[in-house]
């Protein structure tokens, strides 16, 4: 009996994934969405039945969890390296003449730059494994569970004539109609509207239920194979060799041999964008043989051998109908224009961001104007002119406020900055809810179940009116509150509780100083150590620790001057949070004296990793190269500049290897001058293995 029920098993996955595919990438179903469904409840039936025979890659995975889910950072096998961008044919032809020069004439691949959130697939004996995003192009985050949900990636791969081993890179998209859907349905809701499908299609890749994730209609394409093995040694024939193993691979594709047939593609796709179903913003231009991009190499931050045509952003001419002020937490005043809705890349345009009061008075906006929206590589789409000779005749000239639309505070305006703020902090709502979500988000104290809907239910029901105050919450509290119940308010509980375990460093980046991001943050952790040292420190003991310069240290004064954060920093150190630095001690004093930079990729450890072993063995990290530097770590894809500084100042370079060497006892690194690499030689190094890419 079990083998037959296996055996159904195993024909409904193999049936459930043929018609997947056939439905989702091929666009040509064979069977009734009944019958699929049909097939799929049978199988959700019989899994449950038999959970002996659970496999992650079923296709009843693809209907995702309501499990909340934590993201791990992972390495890249191979780095996702950026591409460098061009903008005017021009400049395209000199890339072109450039590689010809170097390895002679080649052919190119083009394809559609897509607008979405870059993803690298791992397919382990044709099963995928793991899905990564690109993060810093180094590490990523691990949504190898939300990826399952995406229908059009395969989660077993056709044929068996691919890699034991592979990663296929790409991108997750939100098709136009996916994001018109969600956001109507986010209006109705009462909910914060997504700016465009890109931001909606990362937002929705981080989303910490994966139930939430297959509901929202993500597609993906596949444009990049990696790895030892490939079948080809060529871009095209891989990438065509993926589609036949089910991949969703682009139908646009075209193999280039002249600079003409490259300059009609982009001709072409320049208009013929407009009607697709999802965001493009220009074309990607690769040379086509692996020998001839390995010939090429990389510079510091992406291949020679590839580029990015960038289409010029769309504009459509609309009107102006009023504008609204929005007031961040930091108090800063943000105006943002309301316009008649006017389609533009795709989406209905209704509202654009007008920056700060210097730029309204720079173009003359006023209501009622016809102006100019251009949506490019912004946030949300910004207006760039205005039709003068469609003006009324009645117009008046714009008048910024002067006092918060909130709180009615009189604006204020800081030496050298453009925009106005209120400096009602602790009276001004917007500015209160905003400084407790930035408290609470993953990078800060990762207190879980507290979205910004929430905060404000909380702020609203008189529970919250700070941040120290989470710390005082019940669950008794909670749970009697809309959408919440017993259990989310344990949870929410469990995890301000678990808040009080996080790093001094990111309880500093939480508590919102104004220009102390994560990255200043760290840097004041590590050189002062305790809140408490922060705190007392004067303006010159501050621009003391590295990346601090005077405005960041007049901000920090500021901050610890008033007398109600200060009220706010002695609440939370009594509900326990961390306020100092964890003391480690040191593995050896090898290193003691002598101060590093870490430069480029490596092989054994991150850039985080090497930094730690440093600290651990006495030495001292810096982020510049400078004459107070003794030695610099150099990996794979070593900055040029760093490269051609160091060498003038004469400071030694060493490899990984060396380094771990040096703190292991050995001391080979202290030989002569003479081991230390040249500049043509570090270059050399910069080779890529069989189709890495970005």
């Amino acid at each position: 009996m079990d083998m037959t029920v296996k055996e159904r098993i195993d024909e409904l996955r193999q049936q459930l994934n043929y018609h997947n595919h056939k439905y989702y990438v091929e666009n040509a179903p064979e069977i009734s969405d009944y019958g699929f469904d049909m097939m799929m409840h049978e199988l959700q039936r019989l899994e449950e039945e038999h959970p002996e025979y659970d496999d992650p890659n079923s296709p009843t995975k693809r209907v995702g969890s309501d499990r909340t889910v934590d993201f791990k950072t992972v390495a890249h096998r191979f780095p996702m390296l950026s591409l460098g961008n061009t903008y005017s044919l021009d400049e395209l032809h000199e890339f072109i003449d450039r590689i010809e020069k170097e390895i002679g004439q080649t052919e190119f691949v083009c394809e559609l730059k897509f607008d979405g959130t870059a993803i690298s697939l791992t397919y382990e004996n044709g099963r995928l494994t793991q899905a990564v995003t690109r993060g810093d192009g180094t590490y990523g985050d691990d949504v190898t569970a939300n990826v399952r949900t995406i229908r059009a990636i395969p989660l077993v791969l056709q044929g068996n004539d691919y890699p034991a081993m592979f990663e296929i890179r790409g991108e997750i998209l939100m098709p136009y109609a996916s994001f018109d859907k969600l956001n109507t349905e986010r209006e109705a809701n009462g909910e914060p509207l997504f700016a465009n499908p890109r931001n909606a299609a990362a937002g929705t890749l981080k989303q910490q239920s994966s139930a939430v994730v297959a509901k929202r209609g993500l597609d993906c394409t596949l444009y990049q194979l990696a790895g030892d093995n490939l079948p080809f040694d060529s871009h095209w024939d891989n990438i065509n060799k993926a589609r036949e193993w089910g991949f969703k691979i682009s139908e646009y594709m075209r193999i280039c041999h002249t600079v003409d047939e490259i300059d009609e593609y982009i001709r072409y796709w320049d208009e013929g964008r407009k009607h697709l179903p999802f965001p493009t913003d220009g074309v990607v231009i690769k040379v086509n043989r692996y020998a001839d991009q390995r010939a090429l190499g990389f510079t510091a931050k992406a291949p020679r051998w590839a580029v990015a045509y960038k289409f010029k952003a769309e504009q459509a001419l609309t009107t102006l109908l009023s504008v609204d002020f929005q007031v961040g937490r930091t108090g800063a005043i943000t105006p943002v224009a309301n316009l008649e809705p006017v389609l533009l890349a795709g989406t209905t345009v209704k509202r654009a961001t007008l920056h700060n009061a210097e730029q309204i008075a720079q173009l003359d906006i006023r209501i009622g104007d016809k102006v100019y929206v251009e949506k490019g590589g912004e946030i949300i789409p910004k207006i760039t002119g205005v039709e003068l000779s469609e003006r009324p005749a009645d117009s008046k000239p714009f008048e910024f406020i002067t006092a918060c639309p909130v709180c009615g505070t009189p604006l204020v305006r800081y030496e050298g900055e453009a925009k106005h703020y209120c400096p009602n902090q602790n009276h001004c709502r917007p500015q209160i809810l905003g400084r407790i979500i930035h408290f609470i988000r993953r990078k800060a104290m990762d207190i879980e179940g507290l979205g910004e809907e929430t905060v404000e239910l909380l702020f609203e029901s008189g529970l919250i009116r700070n941040i120290a105050d989470l710390y005082d919450l019940k669950a008794s509290q909670l749970a009697v509150l809309p959408r919440l119940g017993d259990k989310s308010a344990e949870n929410i509980i469990r995890s301000i509780e678990e808040s009080k375990r996080v790093p001094f460093q990111r309880v500093l980046f939480a508590l919102g100083i104004r220009f102390v991001g994560e990255t200043t943050a760290k840097y004041l952790a590590a050189h002062f150590r305790s809140l408490d040292a922060v705190m007392n420190a004067s303006p010159e003991e501050l621009i003391q620790a590295e990346e601090i310069g005077p405005k960041i240290a007049e901000s920090i004064i500021d901050y610890f001057a008033d007398e109600g954060n200060r009220t706010i920093i002695e609440r939370l150190r009594q509900a326990g949070l961390q306020f100092e630095a964890e003391t480690r001690e040191l593995r050896s004093e090898v290193l003691s004296g002598k101060n590093f930079v870490i430069s480029g990729v490596f092989e054994n450890h991150s850039r985080d990793q090497l930094k730690e072993m440093i600290e651990a063995h006495g030495g001292k990290n810096l982020a510049a190269v400078s004459a107070n530097v003794d030695y610099i770590i150099a990996g794979r894809n070593m900055g040029p500049a760093k490269l051609q500084k160091a060498q003038k100042l004469g400071i030694r370079l060493i490899s990984e290897t060396e380094f771990e060497e040096m703190i292991s006892g050995d001391n080979t690194t202290e030989s002569t001058s003479e081991q230390q690499p040249t500049a043509d030689e570090n270059i050399n190094n910069n080779v890529p293995r069989q189709g890495e890419l970005f």
